[in-house]
């Protein structure tokens, strides 16, 4: 009678042993997908970062620019007596 029980309890653990490796595997799948659209997520900000910092580069240039032309025509306005 033990050897009985003793060989269904096996055979259950053999069975969740199994399904344990059946869940292990997909859960490796998933861990992986998730590890490349994470990587992928990281890309993209970082493509963003360097956009954004590309667009105040050039807010700055043209800020310096006018700061330019401001003075130039402050200059003119000051030649012809144009200022107030």
């Amino acid at each position: 009678m033990t050897e009985n029980i003793d060989s269904l309890i096996l055979e259950h653990l053999k069975g969740f042993r199994n399904e344990f490796k059946s869940f292990k595997s997909k859960y490796d799948e998933d861990i992986k997908d998730i590890k490349l659209r994470l990587t992928t997520l990281e890309r993209g900000i970082g493509s963003m970062k360097r956009e954004t910092a590309d667009l105040y580069e050039d807010h700055a240039r043209q800020q310096a620019a006018i700061d330019r032309l401001t003075d130039r025509i402050d200059k003119i306005e000051r030649r012809l007596d144009l200022s107030n």
